[in-house]
């Protein structure tokens, strides 16, 4: 469908200027004044405002409102009531109040809780995020209003995603703010943090998909030999689009423009198969709800062009898995980005602070950096030949480099400078060349005005890591307040404290090559922490000074904190073992059976011929080996139920992980290699699952 970007984009959101046009002027300005004073709404603005929404709603087909909250399943959530209301006459009216708009009562019982609720405790509240658009959503012919929500308990503790994202932007609004007055730039009065979150996915066709038990149930190929022809030629990364994907993209940009999500660039990706879809920045917390309105339309409108969208990290084993880059930044309300070096980096003073502050922050906080990102998929993507590496480090390139290392030796007083570029064709102008090159290996590289923290996956919310980002550099921030408020020399007392950070974690930033195996033993010797399993990087969120890091500026409590990592270790373990049980059911159903029948017809075949006199020396070889490895399958198969009954007995969450990752894991892998190693030999006709080859190639 074609589009007119300007009249489809936010035609479906409760904008600005939908506000402006429905609110009556008062309303609309104590509302608008509301939110940049951070105050919750009274009821009575509430009911003027959920008013209009409703009739807006309502001329655009929607019969229904729903609170649309994120549990921590890193899915979305969804209950839909109906506008109607009874009358005594028995008609109905429409009619939706302030109370319906700011606050809901979903079942708090059947969400994942850490142990925060327990079975039968199941009232659970919504809180209606004013921050976060209003929009309309239809699915097939049902409209519904959707109100973007906080979710939180009876006892008021978050169950949800949002919650500890929202407080850890409060916390470093706070304290960013601190350093700016502190710094004499007294003009802004909030800072909030940006993301541009890339969102990388696979197309494969839905045929194929529907006949893949482990894609349906897990999301990730668990079997697969692989294609005589990968992605070796370098030919898919930003080819021309295939018609059919290229349509598919269309409906997506459409869809998205309609709720207001500035989806602006496309491009297939690496892998053949996979694509890339990235917007335009917004604040983390918008950024974090059109993250997943976008995973929800590309599942949602590759099914109408008969795909399946395929979100894992790493769903086809040998080829590139999948991330999310997010790339984060700071902003001032009066419109200055923090991290924009200017021309003169070496003497922008206020840029300087803010650097030094996430360069501590991701040295000092590296492992719980590291452990936002672990779940199962991406422990099949970190260290991978895309990827970067589970060692966090961060890249600053040329320019920023040499002045880090300026600080270090006691201040900074020049910048180099990026020049031109000279094609030698007399028709092609001289480039305007950048101070730095960019380096895609690193896990957190600074890229001209923001870092992208590249080792998010694909699959995740953006809220996990971004708000464990938001709270470690408003930690750092808070230190470099308290010193530079209590300064008699601002000039000397920002050196010093650039000079000191400088010094300290110079050992955080790397400028080479990620991938290369030189880089694990440096970083050892480094100090650094390589924490490659999920498994070891969960075991460390719950140490006492990250406990005291959250609690100190209010992002989460203890219990929150723990209920986080219990739900965290929970997902790994579930993930695991649904995939082990998957690897069991498709091994004895289709594998099996069709190895042992092709076994057969190479006996049967292999009697005729030496009953006619002929050479079967190629027939009993291949006998052989179909016998030895379906001997192999069905004893790895054996071996990998018995291990998962174990784990039926292990008591903490945390001991069952370190069971997935020392045993179950290991088991699969044996299982798999027994069983793509039978692929390069049953005939085609017999093999029960598409192959690589068909997967990624035939569209």
């Amino acid at each position: 469908m074609n589009a007119n970007v300007t009249e489809v984009f936010g035609s479906n959101v409760f904008n600005d200027a939908v506000m402006r046009q429905r609110l009556p002027k008062n309303i609309y300005r104590q509302f608008k004044k509301n939110i940049e004073d951070r105050r919750p709404l009274e009821s009575a603005l509430a009911d003027v405002i959920a008013n209009a929404m409703k009739d807006w709603a309502v001329e655009k087909g929607a019969t229904h409102f729903c609170h649309w909250f994120q549990p921590m399943t890193g899915l979305t959530a969804e209950k839909h009531d109906a506008f109607i209301a009874p009358t005594p006459d028995g008609r109905t009216i429409m009619e939706f109040s302030g109370k319906e708009l700011t606050r809901g009562e979903p079942d708090a019982s059947s969400f994942p809780s850490g142990g925060l609720r327990a079975t039968f405790e199941a009232r659970g509240y919504t809180a209606w995020d004013c921050t976060s658009p209003v929009f309309v959503k239809t699915d097939g012919t049902n409209t519904t209003l959707y109100i973007p929500c906080a979710f939180c308990s009876y006892t008021g503790e978050a169950l949800d995603k949002k919650t500890p994202l929202l407080r850890s932007m409060d916390a470093l609004d706070r304290q960013a703010i601190r350093v700016l007055h502190a710094l004499g730039q007294t003009g802004p009065q909030h800072v909030t943090g940006t993301l541009g979150p890339e969102q990388e996915y696979f197309l494969v066709d839905q045929r194929f998909y529907e006949q893949r038990l482990d894609l349906v149930l897990t999301g990730r190929t668990l079997f697969g030999a692989a294609s005589p022809r990968g992605q070796e030629l370098e030919d898919h990364y930003f080819g021309a689009l295939h018609e059919r994907v290229a349509s598919f993209m269309s409906e997506v940009n459409t869809e998205l423009w309609k709720l207001g999500v500035s989806a602006k660039t496309q491009h297939n990706e690496v892998a053949p198969a996979q694509y890339e879809i990235a917007p335009v920045f917004e604040s983390v917390n918008v950024a974090t709800d059109n993250n997943q309105l976008t995973m929800e339309t590309l599942r949602k409108v590759a099914l109408r062009h008969r795909f399946a969208c395929l979100l894992h990290e790493k769903p086809f084993k040998g080829v590139n898995g999948s991330g999310k880059h997010n790339n984060w930044s700071l902003v001032t309300d009066t419109g200055r980005n923090l991290l924009d070096p200017g021309d003169t980096p070496h003497d922008n003073m206020v840029f300087l602070v803010f650097l030094c502050a996430v360069i501590r922050a991701v040295d000092k906080y590296a492992r719980l950096l590291r452990a936002s990102v672990a779940n199962a998929g991406n422990e099949h993507r970190l260290g991978a030949n895309e990827a970067p590496p589970a060692i966090v480090s961060i890249f600053l390139g040329d320019q920023l480099n040499d002045i880090f290392e300026q600080l270090a030796a006691g201040g900074a007083k020049s910048s180099r400078q990026g020049g031109e570029l000279k094609l030698g064709v007399s028709t092609l102008p001289p480039l305007p060349k950048d101070c730095t090159d960019r380096n895609r290996t690193s896990p957190f590289a600074f890229t001209g005005n923001k870092f992208e923290f590249r080792m998010v996956g694909s699959t995740q919310s953006t809220s996990g890591p971004t708000f464990v980002l938001n709270t470690i550099v408003a930690d750092i921030l808070s230190e470099i307040a308290d010193e530079l408020e209590q300064a008699k020399n601002m000039p000397t007392t920002v050196q010093n404290i650039l000079h000191r950070i400088a010094v300290e974690h110079k050992r955080i930033v790397f400028n080479g090559d990620n991938y290369s195996p030189d880089w694990i033993t440096e970083a050892k010797q480094r100090g650094l922490p390589n924490m490659v399993s999920t498994a070891e990087a969960l075991l460390i969120i719950m140490n006492p000074d990250h406990v005291s890091l959250f609690e100190r500026h209010g992002v989460l409590t203890e219990p929150e904190l723990h209920a986080r990592t219990e739900i965290l270790f929970e997902a790994y373990n579930k993930a695991i073992q649904i995939e082990a049980r998957t690897m069991i059911r498709i091994t004895r159903r289709q594998i099996l059976p069709a190895c042992i029948q092709y076994a057969g017809q190479v006996a049967t075949s292999m009697t005729a011929v030496k009953a006619a006199g002929e050479v079967v020396s190629t027939m009993e070889k291949t006998l052989t080996q179909t016998n030895r490895l379906l001997e192999q399958l069905g004893k790895a198969t054996d071996t990998l139920e018995q291990l998962l009954k174990q784990i039926e007995s292990i008591e903490t969450a945390a001991d069952q992980a370190c069971h997935c990752r020392d045993m179950i894991i290991p088991s699969m892998n044996a299982v798999r290699e027994a069983a793509d190693s039978l692929e390069m030999i049953v005939d085609s006709q017999l093999w029960p699952l598409p192959t690589y080859s068909e997967m990624l190639f035939l569209r």
